[in-house]
């Protein structure tokens, strides 16, 4: 049955590139290659072609070059969470324009079309689930939404989230993916840091674990906070991890920076990350992790301390 999917597939790109080369007809030229573009993917790493259903089967990473496509929250949490295990938190929460900002268009306006567009009320989705039978709270960032970018909502659910972690004592997972403060939401998007933060520390507190997983891009103001306040942080392959953009940077100092600067190979060995983790890995590597900072049963707390 597969053979025959991709000897179709294969097909489908031929057709495709001899209807492109014989038609003047610009609206077949364009069918042809929507169907081609839903079949196939270009890395845009290696430049080789995957068929689409086998880059997926392997969760977006190119099997040639382990190039890490970006992936969107619904996507993700299908990756990481046990099926049907998965409760969402807060989907109605939504954002509002507070100071009636504008640039080219009002940022209601771009608020709209967004949400109409992908589907999302905003940059992240967050709910309770199971990750290889263990209870996480998990929230997921989507880049799609305005870049990723930190709003009151962002910050709201998040806080939420760990909050309600803290309450049940479940781990708490945050997948990472943001070009910072809402800039729209103005002081309102850079509260955000400190709510989440709080919220975080009083997690911390009550000895309960939280893990960021940092993926491409991790910028702003989200790199700033909760993004690096993780007891073990990971990240994954040649993910960006940085505050300030490159070319701000390099504007600043007047000198250039080497090529993997704001990596996350170069956070490694430098000390800020933890681990990189490919993708295919990551649920794997979360169970292990999770399982071995599972506080343990008050019975063999007492044997220990009785040993003492």
């Amino acid at each position: 049955m597969a053979n025959n999917e991709e000897s179709r597939g294969l097909k489908s790109l031929l057709d495709w590139f001899a209807n492109r080369r014989k038609s003047g007809n610009t609206n077949l030229d364009r069918q042809e290659r929507e169907i081609a573009d839903g079949l196939w993917h270009k890395c845009p790493e290696c430049g080789v072609l995957s068929y689409t259903k086998d880059l997926k089967a392997n969760q977006m990473v190119c099997a040639e070059c382990s190039h890490h496509n970006r992936v969107h929250s619904d996507e993700r949490i299908r990756q990481l969470i046990d099926a049907n295990t998965w409760t969402s938190m807060d989907e109605n929460l939504r954002p509002t324009d507070p100071l009636g900002f504008r640039d080219r268009k009002p940022y209601s306006d771009r608020l709209r079309e967004t949400q109409e567009k992908i589907g999302l009320t905003d940059a992240v989705k967050t709910g309770l689930g199971q990750i290889n039978g263990l209870p996480i709270a998990l929230g997921v960032m989507d880049f799609r939404f305005m870049g990723g970018s930190m709003g009151s909502v962002v910050g709201e659910k998040l806080t939420r989230l760990i909050e309600q972690a803290t309450q049940r004592r479940y781990p708490v997972v945050i997948v990472c993916t943001s070009g910072g403060a809402r800039m729209q939401e103005g002081m309102l998007s850079l509260m955000q840091m400190a709510k989440i933060s709080a919220a975080l520390q009083r997690h911390q507190d009550a000895r309960l674990l939280y893990i960021p997983v940092l993926t491409n891009p991790t910028t702003g103001g989200v790199t700033a906070s909760f993004a690096m306040l993780g007891d073990i942080i990971i990240a994954e392959p040649k993910a960006t991890i940085g505050f300030a953009g490159r070319r701000v940077i390099e504007q600043t100092l007047r000198e250039k920076l080497p090529e993997d600067f704001q990596t996350a190979e170069d956070l490694l060995k430098h000390g800020f990350v933890d681990e990189i983790v490919p993708r295919t890995q990551l649920k794997h590597t979360l169970t292990q992790l999770i399982s071995l900072h599972q506080p343990m049963p008050i019975a063999v707390n007492m044997v220990l301390l009785a040993g003492t």
